[in-house]
């Protein structure tokens, strides 16, 4: 009796432990099913459209990193249903997922599919923050300033499209923030250049690259700097007039420089007037160098070790998209009569060379006899006068302007000896 309750108690608690083990292991399953479920994008009901299905499995897909796959999904999507409410949503997020993948590839093909986005769909809500992208794709590839410049010439000119296309975006400021550093790289290259020209002496070179940066880069961290150096390249090259704009500029846009009391010098040396800066423009340069002065050491380091450019040192102020007009220097006009008009017509080239004077005969002279050429009246030409008389007018005519134009050089005189080489053999008293 006591061997089969033994045996029972040993059957059932082995029993008790299959149990045990099978509901541990139907747990598990339960919640690993669970966790699965609670990844996959949505529950996919009888009533979900294929298109929204294939959608969110790409999307999800590009967010576990899963690229390839998920851009493959979305070109299905687009290849199946060409017609499907989900088709910009697609196609600006297989530029989004080489956006996010990175790299030379990944970024150049971004820039492209963005582009494309925006002539399929310009009048969608996300076509502003595709154009943004399109221009913080080139933003990224961006060398130093003593690299290549054409991919921050590419973001430049993304970025004044934005400003042009879409001035009422919330992505606005964000734009102008990264002009203005691409706009820093670009002045920083062009000032390196200018710079050396400056030092070699080739004036019109220094003064084609400071121009520029005065044109185009207002805002750049030295422009102070490129507007000085500007003005003494023009001084070099005796245009003292177009120096003097270049000082008064950089006197009313920034009043902090070092450079600005030698240019009011150069200003008063010239008897012009000296400007003065406006509160907001102080303003401004004031809250420039608090800038500039709180950037630690630890950030000049770092910018020197990364790959991409240092824009830390980029200044305040509007954007500026255009090249802005060099400073006109205003001539006074001669006075003219009250009630009189100027008339303006084209001169041609012939109308500009001296007159030469022609020679004239008395009306009673017969033809064949030569006359003395007058100056003071003016040249006729009538049918009796042969052509040798003319050709010897004009003639005499030359031969006294030559007269006239040559200096009188003394006449050597004739030699006394046949063998003059003699002289420097034998003595004059000799000889």
């Amino acid at each position: 009796m006591e061997m089969k309750n033994q045996t029972l108690k040993r059957f059932l608690c082995v029993s008790g432990l299959a149990a045990l083990v099978v509901m541990s292991l139907t747990g598990c399953g339960l919640m690993n099913r669970r966790k699965f479920n609670h990844n996959l994008p949505g529950p996919t009901a009888a009533a979900d459209q294929p298109d929204k299905i294939l959608y969110e499995r790409a999307v999800d897909e590009i967010h576990r990193g899963r690229f390839d796959v998920g851009r493959l999904t979305l070109q299905a999507l687009l290849n199946t249903y060409p017609d499907s409410e989900f088709l910009a949503k697609a196609k600006l997020a297989i530029a989004d997922s080489y956006y996010n993948e990175g790299g030379v590839a990944g970024l150049t093909q971004s820039e492209a599919e963005y582009k494309d986005f925006i002539t399929f769909f310009p009048t969608a809500p996300e076509a502003p923050e595709a154009q943004f992208r399109a221009g913080m794709a080139h933003f990224r590839l961006m060398s130093k300033p003593d690299r290549d410049r054409t991919e921050a010439r590419l973001a430049e000119a993304e970025f004044k499209e934005f400003l042009l296309k879409y001035p009422d975006s919330k992505v606005m400021p964000r734009v102008k923030g990264r002009l203005r550093q691409v706009q820093e790289v670009l002045g920083e290259s062009d000032y390196r250049i200018a710079e050396f020209y400056y030092m070699k002496e080739s004036n019109r070179a220094a003064r084609s690259r400071f121009q520029e940066i005065a044109d185009s880069y207002p805002n750049y961290s030295n422009a102070d700097s490129a507007l000085w150096y500007l003005g003494q390249t023009l001084e070099r090259m005796k245009i003292p007039k177009e120096a003097a704009g270049y000082y008064s500029e950089l006197i009313m846009d920034h009043p902090l420089s070092q450079f600005v009391p030698d240019a009011k010098e150069r200003l008063a040396a010239m008897h012009e007037p000296v400007p003065h800066a406006t509160r907001a423009t102080l303003a401004r340069a004031q809250a420039d160098r608090f800038d500039r002065s709180h950037k630690s050491l630890m950030d000049k380091f770092t910018g020197m070790l990364s790959s991409s450019p240092d824009v830390s040192s980029t200044r305040r102020g509007p954007v500026h998209l255009g090249e802005k007009a060099a400073p006109t220097v205003f001539a006074a006009a001669p006075a003219t009569p009250s009630g009189g008009s100027i008339a303006v017509e084209r001169v041609s080239d012939s109308a500009l060379k001296p007159e030469q004077p022609a020679a004239t005969k008395p009306d009673n002279a017969e033809p064949g006899t030569k006359t003395e050429p007058d100056v003071q009246k003016p040249a006729t030409d009538e049918p009796g006068t042969p052509d040798k008389d003319k050709k010897a007018e004009a003639k005499a005519s030359t031969d006294k302007a030559k007269s006239e134009d040559t200096p009188d050089l003394p006449v050597p005189s004739k030699k006394r000896w046949g063998f003059h080489f003699l002289k420097k053999i034998i003595p004059k008293k000799v000889l």
